[in-house]
């Protein structure tokens, strides 16, 4: 896989140095337990896999080229370019400005850009309406497009479907930038529908089935369906995707159980002609990451630690799936652990922050899981370990920990 050039404060001593061992011991990927870092009174398991993935590499190699190679020239990104807040200050910082928030909401109207701005499109794409907003303006947008490739997989993969009959199924959070993005790609070759979840996938199959009239379907996902979406005949041939952050064993588990709708209604024999296999719209690094998290989860610990961005949607599933089995705690950084009695985390059903005392436990050596969301970078990871362990005496420097590691690993 291509190797990327990252700035170097997104690196680390200790995380980086872990995943470059791992990588070397385990080449193919099969190993999913975590790596011990044993610092004494505290030992972290870091998942086999976290962190900036491949599409998110690409954005930042692309965006720092634009930033050195145009000096002279306004730049704008759409919107955050990753749902990391550490990375889009860096870039604030450098001078590139927000057009519009991860709503859509906008800051700059788009009066006020020129054809000689650059605009660059972030890792999660954007939608064909943007795209010749921009045109008409005189910006080519393609020029500057940090647009992920397995997210342009799957709009691909959409347009195959629509252009042999189907309709297509988004897996999705509707008001998600990448959601959007896949919508309106979508839309443009056949009639497109947004599900958030299995509840509404049921609904859904309800509809088809004729167990829940035909016309509630217009009000039930008003606002997540093309426009002249016809439940009659758009319902009759469909095929899912996803946005590609979402928890892949739900994604397969609504496509199954729509396909299985369709055999009810059609018969097995005939499921051919109205389902369309679409597995391989499953983003390689948010499966990697939460085959990860289900490894790390098979260790004994006391609590997990998940960092990220909290709009982060890749990063709220891993927590999902880690408060499944034990005490997690989701935050955006280092400065969230206040003192050894105290954390400050978020609540992403919620959304709400809140601050936890005794979140570490009094026993003689703590076990902590952690991991990170795909736009997280290692540094960030790194700082989190050091502030936990700093709360403890007698520990083992990062030096010798890493040491050890390389014997475990070599």
């Amino acid at each position: 896989m291509k190797q990327f050039d990252i700035p170097v404060i997104y690196k680390s001593p200790i995380i980086s140095k872990v995943k470059e061992l791992r990588k070397l011991s385990d080449k193919m990927k099969k190993d999913f337990t975590p790596t011990p870092l044993d610092f004494g009174p505290v030992r972290f398991w870091a998942a086999r896999h976290f962190g900036f993935c491949f599409g998110v590499e690409n954005a930042i190699e692309i965006v720092y080229r634009i930033l050195n190679d145009n000096p002279d020239k306004r730049i704008f990104l759409l919107s955050e370019m990753i749902h990391n807040p550490k990375v889009n200050q860096d870039l604030e910082e450098m001078g590139i400005q927000f057009i519009m928030d991860t709503k859509g909401e906008q800051f700059i109207p788009w009066e006020e850009l020129t054809k000689d701005d650059i605009v660059v499109v972030p890792a999660f794409g954007t939608t064909l309406e943007i795209e010749q907003k921009l045109k008409d303006i005189g910006i080519e947008v393609h020029n500057y497009d940090t647009t992920c490739p397995f997210v342009e997989r799957v709009w691909k993969k959409s347009a195959k479907l629509g252009n042999d009959d189907y309709s297509i199924i988004i897996h999705g959070k509707r008001y998600h930038e990448e959601t959007r993005a896949t919508f309106s790609h979508s839309k443009a070759n056949a009639g497109a529908l947004v599900i958030q979840n299995m509840k509404e996938a049921e609904t859904l199959a309800k509809i088809m089935l004729g167990e829940i009239p035909k016309e509630e379907f217009y009000t039930i996902f008003e606002d997540r369906f093309s426009e002249g979406f016809d439940v009659e005949k758009d319902l009759d041939r469909i095929g899912v995707v996803n946005q590609t952050t979402m928890l892949a064993t739900e994604t397969q588990a609504i496509s199954d159980f729509l396909r299985e709708t369709l055999e009810k209604k059609y018969g097995k024999e005939n499921i051919k002609e109205h389902f369309a296999d679409t597995r391989d719209t499953l983003c390689y690094a948010t499966s990697d990451n939460q085959g990860a998290v289900y490894g790390m989860l098979e260790q004994n610990a006391d609590l997990a630690i998940v960092v990220g961005g909290y709009n982060s949607s890749n990063t709220s599933h891993l927590v999902e799936l880690c408060e499944e089995k034990l005490p997690t705690y989701f935050i955006s950084s280092s400065s969230k652990i206040l003192s050894k009695e105290e954390i400050s985390h978020f609540d992403f059903h919620n959304k709400n922050e809140l601050n936890t005392n005794n979140y570490l436990p009094e026993k003689e050596k703590i076990d902590i899981l952690i991991t990170s969301g795909a736009s997280c970078p290692d540094a960030m990871v790194d700082e989190v370990i050091q502030t936990v362990v700093n709360l403890f005496e007698g520990t083992k420097s990062p030096e010798e920990v890493v040491k050890e590691i390389g014997k475990q690993y070599s």
